[in-house]
């Protein structure tokens, strides 16, 4: 795995919180996920940077929300029923991702994790950590909130530049 940052590992194990994005699995690290909600109506945020497509009310307060599919291909996703929000917290800052579904928690040995491969790395290309095969389907690509965390930073300074 990348030395930079590779998924925790407590006594051997990995568990991730898998979401579906356009018919492929993404996954992020169980211990960032504080609660997985029904995606609800959003209220936008004037001058946010533009990953941030609005705030939705929880118990817990405010929270911003990005829709995972702009900030992974660009696109952001057609609202549809059934779509849900991770809640996660990294490096201090509390956000939800907005997926099409919430689909299961794996939990498996850490040295199923493989490595984002050498090409990707190499050229910089940071939004995944480690990937994770599985027998009968596609590839779990694991998402490095950091990485998010970061691009929403830059997305917003873009912006804010004449």
């Amino acid at each position: 795995m990348p030395a930079e940052r590779a998924p925790a590992a407590s006594g051997g194990r990995v568990e991730l919180a898998c979401l579906e994005l356009r018919g492929r699995v993404v996954a992020i690290e169980l211990a960032h996920v504080r609660e997985i909600v029904r995606a609800e109506a959003l209220v936008p945020l004037p001058f946010a940077p533009r990953l941030i497509e609005g705030v939705m009310e929880l118990r817990s307060g405010v929270v911003p929300v990005v829709d995972l599919g702009r900030a992974l291909d660009g696109e952001p996703l057609a609202p549809a029923r059934g779509q849900r929000v991770a809640l996660v917290e990294v490096e201090g800052v509390r956000f939800g991702l907005r997926a099409e579904a919430a689909l299961d928690v794996l939990s498996l040995d850490a040295s199923q994790v493989e490595p984002t491969p050498a090409l990707a790395a190499q050229a910089g290309y940071g939004a995944v950590t480690g990937i994770v095969r599985r027998e009968g389907g596609p590839p779990v690509l694991i998402l490095s909130l950091e990485h998010l965390l970061a691009s929403i930073e830059r997305s917003g300074v873009e912006e804010s530049r004449p």
